[in-house]
């Protein structure tokens, strides 16, 4: 799929979550639908823990930043950072939650995203991967929940293939494992 207009993406977490990786995987899947990637990364510690925000531009992005308010979609690996990082959202921008959907988000943060338009959605990412053995992989279950509502310009055939090529040997069948199960989440949730 081609496309001049730019689309926006943040990614959130802490450090050691794999945002990072998550960010390759999904330049990988744009730059394999021959679309023009262009990214940073912005954090206060690269240690584990420390607060770690990606962004990433896909199409005719002139300059690697997100400004605030122009991301199209915020993916959070953990609930707190996701409110912190809710200023890069767009009106009617996408937010993809590692967190428990019956309580994500609080209600103070419910009303204001109802306001803006954004469309939210939240799984248990972490309980995912855990559930198959690989408790540091919520970053893949969450980019298959995302995967699974076929927004933006990436399709999960790309993210899938870009997550068995990116990954170590010893890897991959685990985490298209733990992408495959997040899929299944969103899908349910659709």
């Amino acid at each position: 799929m081609q496309t001049t207009n730019t689309v926006n993406f943040v990614l959130s977490g802490l450090g050691g979550q794999g945002i990072l990786f998550m960010t390759k995987i999904l330049a990988q899947a744009a730059l394999r639908q021959g679309l023009p990637v262009m990214g940073a990364e912005t954090h206060g510690m690269a240690q584990r823990g420390g607060s770690v925000i990606s962004h990433l531009r896909i199409g005719g992005a002139e300059s690697s930043l997100v400004r605030a308010g122009t991301a199209h979609f915020l993916l959070a690996l953990e609930e707190n950072e996701a409110y912190r990082s809710l200023p890069f959202l767009a009106g009617k921008g996408r937010l993809y939650a590692n967190a428990a959907p019956d309580i994500f988000p609080g209600p103070v943060v419910k009303d204001y995203l109802d306001n803006m338009g954004i469309v939210y959605h939240a799984a248990s990412a972490s309980d995912i991967a855990f559930s198959l053995g690989a408790p540091m992989s919520s970053n893949l279950a969450l980019l298959g929940f995302f995967a699974a509502f076929g927004e933006g310009p990436l399709s999960p055939d790309e993210i899938r293939a870009s997550i068995d090529e990116a990954s170590p040997e010893r890897f991959k069948n685990q985490n298209i494992k733990v992408f495959e199960a997040g899929f299944e989440e969103g899908r349910r949730d659709l």
